[in-house]
């Protein structure tokens, strides 16, 4: 089953789901990926706080995630 992500995807879940997406979190400006909200929020809702495109990091979250 192809592993993928969407805006409603909780981060802990992706983390979870490849380790290796820790980095693009990270590259984003996520660096609190071990903070509570990390097991909370859903990647819209971190993007949001963030002031990071959403859509752009679910694109390159799933482009790696394909490449596995």
């Amino acid at each position: 089953m192809e592993k993928r992500v969407t805006l409603d995807t909780i981060i802990i879940d992706a983390l979870r789901m490849d380790e290796g997406t820790a980095p693009i979190f990270m590259k984003a400006g996520m660096h609190c990926l071990g903070c509570p909200s990390a097991s909370g929020e859903s990647i819209a809702e971190a993007c949001a706080v963030h002031g990071i495109d959403a859509g752009k990091l679910v694109e390159e979250l799933n482009a790696y995630l394909a490449s596995k």
